[in-house]
């Protein structure tokens, strides 16, 4: 396995994979770059447990309790804390060294916890939704690919906040096109899936026009988001990223449940 795939699953996933023997910048931007593939190993995951609880007959809401569930315990819950980390980081409206000192700190603060968990109320929420309409499992794997692809475009061009860390060792590290080819592949593959998906409730316009909104303000939110931490933290870390991919993950979910049938029960 190339040690580029290794550092990006070892990373981003709790998969059972050799750690990578090489661990530098070049190593890891294009780590970064793969780190859709490992979104989408995770997705694939939930999405089986997804499909396999709804098979049993356990409903919608809970097969969603469960695969997001699933997918914070495939994380390590990492992203979940760097959105933690952040939100009690920004909270706090201390300068750049502030508010990394207040995002190391080893305690959640009521605001980070917060936003921890109406995050994940949403997204089960919204997960749900889509299984309503029989578009769960799609836009499942589209939320957590896109969300991945939002790191990759995070580590193109934001600088690093501190000179040491993983947001060192990954900020401006991915190549010109690596983020233009992942968004175009996913919109090749779930634009027609959304189209012709023979189970999918409500008009074919509507979901090709939910997975092309929902893909925008994922990436858009992604990119509003590291330009507030270049501002408020002083650029990228491993929290920041934490953050991105809980909060991408989380709009375009949202955005693919509001995009359902008008007046769908």
């Amino acid at each position: 396995m190339p040690e580029a795939l290794r550092l990006a699953l070892t990373t981003l996933t709790v998969l059972p994979v050799p750690h990578a023997r090489r661990l530098d910048r070049r190593t890891a931007g294009h780590a970064m770059e793969l780190a859709p593939l490992a979104g989408g190993a995770l997705g694939l995951l939930v999405a089986l447990l997804v499909v396999a609880v709804r098979w049993r007959g356990g409903g919608d809401l809970l097969a969603a309790a469960l695969g997001i569930g699933a997918l914070a315990a495939l994380t390590r819950g990492l992203h979940l804390d760097g959105l933690a980390d952040l939100a009690d980081g920004l909270g706090s409206y201390r300068d750049p060294d502030g508010t990394r000192a207040v995002m190391k700190s080893p305690e959640v603060g009521p605001l980070g916890l917060v936003t921890v968990v109406l995050v994940l109320l949403v997204q089960v929420a919204a997960l749900a939704r889509c299984l309503h309409f029989h578009t769960g499992t799609a836009n499942l794997l589209l939320a957590v690919l896109t969300a991945r692809v939002a790191v990759t475009a995070a580590c193109r061009r934001t600088p690093a906040a501190t000179p040491e860390g993983l947001g060192a060792l990954v900020a401006q590290t991915v190549r010109p096109g690596a983020v233009a080819a992942w968004t175009a592949g996913l919109l090749l593959v779930f634009v027609p899936w959304a189209a012709f998906d023979p189970d999918a409730s409500g008009p074919p316009l509507l979901r090709m026009g939910a997975v092309l909104v929902a893909v925008a303000a994922g990436l858009g939110a992604a990119r509003l988001l590291r330009s507030h931490a270049v501002r408020r933290v002083g650029g990228l870390t491993g929290d920041v990223l934490g953050a991105i991919v809980e909060v991408t993950t989380t709009v375009v979910l949202v955005v693919l449940a509001l995009g359902g049938p008008p007046g769908a029960t």
